[in-house]
């Protein structure tokens, strides 16, 4: 008795090119989001630990008083702004950050009768600036709160800039496709691995029961 195959080859074959075209496209983007997104989900796993256990980790602050003088003709474009936030003129602004290695430039400040203050936050630490009006007399701080707490800043996203924000998007981006094309490859797998949709559903499960009866 001869053995049919149900199903013709002229029929499987096109079928096996077209998954294997998927399975190309699939593990290709799957390594490629992977290899953009390797350092920053490594720093967001470190970084979720640091915060998940900051009260726990000491950290002392460490500050630092700088001091200096406005050249006296600069004075005269500390006048009065059309706005309270107006930064600080370009020429004020570089004669500040030679001063006490701050740079103020861009920066919004808080303008009085008396000085004018600009604060300046950054990743882990804080900073300000301020200037007499009369006198031109220049007074600065800055605070840092050690490297977890500037690490754990960055996965804040908290005062590092436009440059770490477009980063971020990107990483999640990224991140958003690696697991796309996980769960897909999952899919055409899973028929060959029979635990795959239990571990899933596990992993969906979990999270939601935690939620529901250990976070209030």
């Amino acid at each position: 008795m001869t053995r049919t195959d149900p199903v013709p080859a002229a029929t499987r074959t096109p079928k096996r090119k077209w998954r294997g075209w998927w399975l190309k496209q699939l593990h290709t983007w799957h390594w490629m989001s992977a290899a953009i997104a390797l350092v920053g989900m490594l720093l967001f796993a470190i970084t979720g630990i640091t915060l998940n256990h900051a009260a726990s980790i000491p950290g002392t602050p460490v500050t630092a008083d700088r001091a200096g003088t406005l050249p006296p003709p600069l004075l005269r474009e500390l006048k009065t702004p059309a706005t309270t936030d107006a930064p600080l003129p370009p020429r004020v602004a570089a004669a500040v950050a030679a001063a006490v290695g701050l740079d103020p430039a861009g920066k919004p400040g808080e303008w009085s009768d008396a000085d004018v203050y600009v604060a300046l936050p950054r990743p882990g630490g804080d900073a300000w600036v301020s200037i007499d009006r009369t006198s031109g007399a220049i007074t600065s701080e800055v605070t840092s709160r050690g490297w977890i707490a500037w690490l754990n800043d960055l996965h804040k996203g908290r005062n590092t800039g436009t440059a770490w924000s477009w980063f971020l998007d990107i990483f999640a981006g990224a991140c958003i496709l690696f697991t796309l094309t996980g769960l897909l490859l999952l899919q055409l797998h899973a028929r060959h691995r029979p635990t795959t949709w239990p571990i899933v559903a596990a992993g969906v499960v979990i999270p939601f029961l935690l939620l529901l009866f250990f976070v209030h």
